[in-house]
């Protein structure tokens, strides 16, 4: 017999002050309750109630038994109602995946805008490019660039990006516009190494998708260093537009061929279950879903 059932029954008799008005009170019946009672006092070795044709009372130990479950009973009350609280509202730690550059230049800004909105919201952020395993890592949600992979995952688009070719003005009046994508073979190039594609890039030209072999001078697992090096007009780079649409709007980066286009990526955030999914994250998704409903990046004209 379920323990908790035979303390909820025992105080809902002593409450009622008879077996009847208990079950009435609980939605059962009276012989379930009755039941519940013996069992209890029966499992215990003691007798809890004192029963006769009119009345019940408690014995010394039913009294001293009864004030601790409803203490107990309270507790669970307690448990429960914050528990639904919870669910309505953003609290307690979050803890969010990242990647780097993204994280630093879009991200950053906003947490304490949603901090300041959800004030019992603890937030553990980790910058990174590695895929984390949100269920084995303890993540709650994580932001994804890219094409997603694991089916299992919950996602929602965030916004979009797209690579980008580009180079300095200093760079193109020193070296000249490539003209076609296979003229990307003969210039220096400054390359992300965590591209999937490796050095061969591939993209959408006139007569559909054509891919060039280049020949990095500079390989780096940071966008950020392959925009400053292009910057400082050391070579061409392929970099998504939310790291270099500011530089194409002020020139300081030129974009290059652009008949030739790369797929839009997506930026998501992902997250482990769709059930029971916690006030905090749903909060924060809709929140980041606004914050990046007129993202500056997707357009890159001056």
């Amino acid at each position: 017999m379920d323990r908790f059932l035979e303390m909820q029954a025992f105080a809902a008799v002593v409450d009622a002050g008879s077996f009847v008005r208990a079950a009435d009170a609980l939605g059962a019946s009276k012989p379930a309750l009755s039941r519940y009672v013996a069992d209890l006092e029966t499992r215990l070795g003691v007798r809890l109630l004192h029963r006769t044709t009119r009345k019940l009372s408690l014995t010394d130990e039913g009294r001293a038994f009864y004030a601790r479950c409803k203490s107990v009973l309270t507790e669970v009350d307690d448990a429960e109602a914050e528990a639904t609280a919870r669910a309505v509202q953003a609290s307690g730690l979050l803890k969010i995946s990242v990647p780097v550059t993204f994280g630093l230049l879009h991200l950053a800004p906003l947490w304490s805008d949603f901090m300041a909105t959800h004030p019992q919201v603890r937030m553990d952020v980790t910058l990174s490019d590695r895929v984390v395993d949100l269920v084995e890592e303890g993540f709650d949600l994580a932001v994804r660039i890219g094409y997603l992979t694991d089916s299992a995952l919950v996602s929602r688009q965030l916004a979009s990006t797209r690579m980008v070719l580009c180079a300095s003005p200093g760079y193109l009046a020193q070296h000249g516009h490539p003209a076609t994508l296979q003229a990307l073979a003969e210039h220096t190039v400054i390359a992300y190494s965590l591209l999937s594609t490796g050095d061969q890039w591939t993209l959408n030209g006139p007569h559909g998708p054509e891919t060039v072999l280049v020949h990095p001078v500079l390989r780096t697992n940071s966008g950020d260093t392959c925009r400053a090096a292009a910057l400082q007009h050391q070579g061409i780079i392929l970099q998504p537009s939310f790291l270099v649409a500011d530089d194409l709007r002020n020139g300081t980066l030129v974009e290059l061929l652009p008949l030739y286009q790369c797929a839009e990526f997506g930026i998501h955030a992902v997250y482990p279950s769709r059930k029971f999914v916690p006030a905090k994250v749903r909060l924060l998704i809709a929140f980041l879903v606004e914050a990046f409903s007129g993202a500056q990046w997707r357009s890159t004209a001056a």
